[in-house]
């Protein structure tokens, strides 16, 4: 299982329900690694999508309390248990979780790779994810060089979980 995210220097992911900042570059980074995959997400990352509506192209599990929720196109789980078992019929290497902050620590255990979109900025947010950088059980495998668009710097950074 993978994450895929963008975080900036405190590792924030969001403010009022919305990405912190949009980057084309990362938003093409997104759909080319998880177009024709699974995506999970819980609802409050669903619901802030497009219309509110799963992503095209993608087997979107969505995770979420509310036992009443309902949501075409997308499977409805309860459990990280739950997804868990959905997902046994993927290929690990095919299945993303792409937020929120809470969904990313809960997965986190069970992730191998993390592609994660640095942004070199303290952004005023109200949700985070694990910063992998003070977690001893993953390590920077691969980056790329810095990146800018408009005043924004940014590099693409691939993190490895340590066996």
């Amino acid at each position: 299982m993978k994450i895929i995210a963008l975080a900036d220097k405190k590792w924030a992911i969001g403010r009022g329900g919305k990405l912190l900042v949009s980057i084309p570059e990362d938003m093409q980074l997104f759909r080319q690694e998880t177009r024709g995959k699974v995506v999970i997400m819980g609802r409050k990352t669903l619901e802030s999508l497009p219309a509110g509506e799963p992503l095209y192209e993608r087997r979107n599990i969505v995770l979420t309390r509310d036992m009443s929720y309902k949501k075409d196109n997308a499977v409805i789980c309860h459990s990280v248990e739950e997804v868990l078992e959905y997902v046994k019929q993927y290929n690990d290497d095919d299945i993303y979780v792409i937020g929120g902050g809470e969904v990313y620590e809960q997965f986190l255990p069970y992730c191998n790779i993390a592609h994660i979109t640095k942004v070199d900025y303290t952004y005023d947010a109200d949700c985070y994810m694990p910063n992998l950088d003070k977690d001893k059980s993953w390590k920077i495998s691969r980056v790329s060089e810095e990146k800018t668009y408009f005043d924004i710097c940014y590099e693409f950074a691939e993190y490895t979980r340590i066996q």
